[in-house]
């Protein structure tokens, strides 16, 4: 049960960044379901994508949104589309800064660290937000976090494993009665590979995930546990605990999408199949719950449940996030950009699956980590970090570099 008001009867305004989307497609659904039957009503008052003109047009039409936001493209680009648009770089903040007011709900789907100035932005007129994107938190946790105690909005987790461990704090009374929170890893497609081997898979390999259908960038995460490691940083900056109050579990079923130990020694866990919709809904619904459009569990086919310990000598990046944690400043900021950065090389086929960890790894040990207090300074350290990883790509080292007979390239989403 809950003391908080629910949201029955109530129309309430929202705004979508990164509509076009692996997350932004889900939550359109999502909020179709709810309008179709009854649940839930939301005003869409504002769409933001990256490139996919023609999906935008096709969403802002279908749900009656005037004012859209395209970051990549031209006026040619939404032909069909009859409102206002903004365009470029800041258009998704601009689209923020122009149709947000205080109460609105904010969905930040927007991939990398490019969602975080609309983020910022939304908290800073009140709207809440239901966070989707995690480098926002990876990033720029000291900045974020305060700003929502200052401005009393709600920051709702949609990541899977954080809307799990939301779940299951509200069992507890306070954060005290915790031990620890534990993040569940599908292990992604080289859980069983040999180290050798995961350290030259190809881009087409890296991209086959088990469990779940991402775009390129989160699914290579996934595969090199990155995105795990995100995670647990995302972790510590929602829920206030520290590194070593955070565990990571490598759970292939992707069924139990995390765990929350209390000090009783008694653990409550989240369990729902694996589909992105049940948690966007319960972000968006919140603090109520409605029926889903996903489907149920059928406990007649779980035989069992799988667990093991993450390995870091082959998926290095967990490791990293808890140093990120320790050190603070500005280290996550520049370990979200390196990353992006090797990904992008990864992607261009220019190094191989093992070199997205090695310069990581380097860009972190050569662009110092300082204490911050604005925007401008975490997208400092972000352009240091990613100029380090393009002049350690220049250089004549040992960073694995891809073989020239490639798997072909993908373009970061």
């Amino acid at each position: 049960m809950t003391d908080q008001p629910t949201n029955e009867g109530r129309v309430r305004r929202l705004i979508v960044l990164g509509s076009t989307g692996s997350i932004g497609r889900s939550a359109m659904d999502v909020v179709a379901h709810l309008h179709e039957n009854g649940l839930a009503r939301f005003e869409i008052v504002g769409l933001a994508a990256g490139r996919n003109a023609a999906l935008l047009t096709e969403q802002a039409n279908r749900f009656g949104v005037s004012t859209v936001a395209l970051c990549e493209g031209n006026h040619s680009s939404l032909d069909g589309f009859s409102g206002q648009v903004f365009w470029g770089d800041r258009a998704a903040t601009e689209l923020i800064e122009h149709v947000a007011q205080p109460g609105d709900l904010v969905l930040g789907a927007m991939v990398g660290s490019s969602g975080l100035p609309p983020t910022i932005a939304a908290i800073e007129r009140g709207c809440d937000v239901a966070l989707a994107n995690k480098e926002t938190l990876v990033a720029a946790g000291d900045l974020v976090m305060p700003l929502v105690r200052e401005k009393g909005v709600d920051l709702l987790p949609v990541d899977s494993e954080h809307n799990a461990l939301a779940q299951c704090l509200r069992a507890g009374r306070s954060i005290d009665e915790v031990r620890r929170l534990v993040l569940t890893a599908s292990g992604g497609p080289f859980r069983t590979w040999s180290a050798d081997r995961t350290k030259r898979a190809t881009v087409h390999e890296a991209l086959d995930h088990p469990t779940w259908d991402m775009g390129p960038k989160i699914t290579v995460d996934s595969a090199s546990m990155t995105n795990k490691a995100l995670e647990v940083i995302e972790a510590h900056w929602l829920f206030g605990l520290p590194a070593e109050r955070i565990d990571v579990v490598v759970h292939p079923q992707s069924i139990v999408h995390s765990m929350v130990e209390f000090v009783d020694g008694s653990t409550i866990a989240q369990l729902s199949p694996p589909d992105m919709r049940m948690p966007i809904q319960y972000a968006l619904t919140w603090p109520d719950r409605v029926a889903g459009c996903t489907r149920t569990m059928d406990w007649s086919t779980m035989q069992r449940f799988e667990f093991e310990p993450v390995d870091r000598d082959r998926f290095p990046a967990v490791g990293l996030a808890y140093d990120v944690i320790r050190r603070g400043g500005t280290s996550g900021a520049i370990f979200n950009a390196a990353n992006e950065a090797a990904v992008e090389a990864f992607l261009a086929g220019d190094v191989q699956f093992g070199g997205i960890g090695e310069l990581v790894s380097e860009a972190m040990a050569r662009v110092p980590s300082r204490r911050f207090s604005t925007l401008d300074e975490v997208l400092q350290a972000d352009d240091a970090a990613r100029r380090c990883v393009a002049e350690l790509l220049d250089e004549p080292r040992g960073v694995q570099r891809a073989e020239p007979a490639g798997s072909g390239t993908v373009r970061p989403g």
